[in-house]
């Protein structure tokens, strides 16, 4: 389902009618927290609107296009999830980011401007979309949750260069959803500006890192873990294949760590704003997924030599030790230590590229296998929302 809208003002700063603990997750009624969730819907498929009590005209109301509208504070928002029967689910991951400075800091960092197409994934009630729609982007918001994604398109309706899309980002586990991949732009610029969810935030930005036209910049905010293992060196006990996948197109920045006490309700870890931007001597992006499935095969007994792994891959211990020295690659390291241009070295070779055979060739269609899957609960509020 479609819903037309625009960006939110930031209006929430910490400590500033900050909301009571969480309240359990219900076993039956409307809150995303209901026990056995709801059905996502199809992009295109209808939806109720907002009711006019579920939402505060001031975050709704028409203004000029001259005009910025005022941003409403978090007690709007809140309001808004009161009224239309929302419970953020600890257990699932639902944390609303409530700092204005944060929010505003996030933007900034993304140094998107008028007429940039940026696609946010989990906008949650909208409060960094409203920041973000008041620069000026093109905003394609994609929120899953059926209860949050009318009351983020209320609070961002005065912004006709926006539109929330009631949706999952992804179709399975290694891959964007269709309809969403049509939305995203096949030549020009574009960015990624997000406070993603958790449960997805390794698999969505290994997906959009390995599209034949990926974004020009990924600017999210995520957990520290996952932001390590982002920006990990080769070597390191966090560099994988999440690492590497995201690496082969991208440059990797922490900028800041975000503590927990700027949500709601409070995680219990902390994390972490991340900038990656694109880079200009990437790959063609079949060549990426092609060097990609090799390592996830490297990775697999990463503890292991590489003499006795690509030995085992070929099944032939001196064809093996050839093709190292070849490449020149020590035997006794191991793939974990190895750098990415050591990496597509050995991807490249004839040898080990003869035994890739994806089962989809697609680039834009499938991602590369992360390191250490996170788990994607099957409920619609497996969300961590903005």
């Amino acid at each position: 389902m479609r819903r037309r809208g625009g960006g939110l003002p930031l209006g929430a700063r910490a400590g500033v009618d900050r909301p009571g603990p969480a309240p359990a997750p219900r076993g039956r009624g409307r809150g995303v927290g209901a026990e056995g969730g709801r059905a996502a819907r199809a992009p295109d498929a209808p939806a109720r609107s907002p009711r006019r009590a579920d939402l505060d005209p001031r975050g709704c109301a028409a203004v000029n296009a001259d005009e910025r509208p005022p941003r409403p504070p978090w007690s709007d928002f809140k309001a808004a999830l009161r009224a239309a029967g929302f419970r953020p689910s600890r257990r699932l991951g639902q944390n609303f980011l409530l700092d204005e400075n944060m929010t505003r800091a996030i933007a900034r960092d993304a140094a998107v401007g008028p007429g940039d197409f940026v696609l946010e994934v989990g906008p949650g009630c909208g409060f960094l979309s409203v920041h973000l729609a008041q620069l000026g982007v093109r905003l394609l918001a994609v929120e899953l949750d059926p209860i949050l994604a009318p009351i983020a398109a209320a609070f961002l309706a005065p912004y006709p260069s926006a539109e929330v899309i009631e949706a999952d980002v992804l179709a399975g586990k290694h891959r964007l959803a269709p309809a969403i991949a049509a939305r995203l732009p096949g030549a020009g610029p574009w960015h990624l500006v997000s406070n993603l969810p958790y449960s997805i935030g390794g698999p969505v930005l290994a997906l959009l890192a390995a599209r034949s036209h990926p974004p020009d910049s990924m600017t999210v905010l995520i957990q520290l873990e996952v932001g390590e293992r982002l920006a990990a060196e080769p070597g390191t006990r966090a560099w994988g294949p999440l690492s590497i996948a995201v690496q082969w197109a991208y440059a990797v920045r922490i900028l800041r760590t975000v503590p927990a006490n700027l949500f709601w309700p409070r995680p219990a870890v902390e994390s972490a704003v991340v900038r990656m931007e694109r880079r200009s001597d990437r790959a063609p992006a079949r060549d990426r997924a092609r060097r990609q499935r090799v390592v996830a095969r490297l990775f697999q007994r990463r503890r292991q030599t590489l003499g006795r792994v690509v030995s085992d891959l070929l099944r032939d211990r001196r064809g093996a030790e050839a093709l190292l020295a070849a490449i020149g690659l020590d035997s006794r390291r191991r793939a974990e230590t190895l750098a990415l241009d050591e990496l597509a070295a050995l991807a490249d070779s004839e040898a080990l590229a003869a035994l890739d055979s994806p089962q989809d060739p697609s680039p834009d269609s499938r991602a590369p296998e992360p390191d250490e899957p996170e788990p994607r609960p099957s409920t619609p509020d497996r969300k961590k929302t903005s």
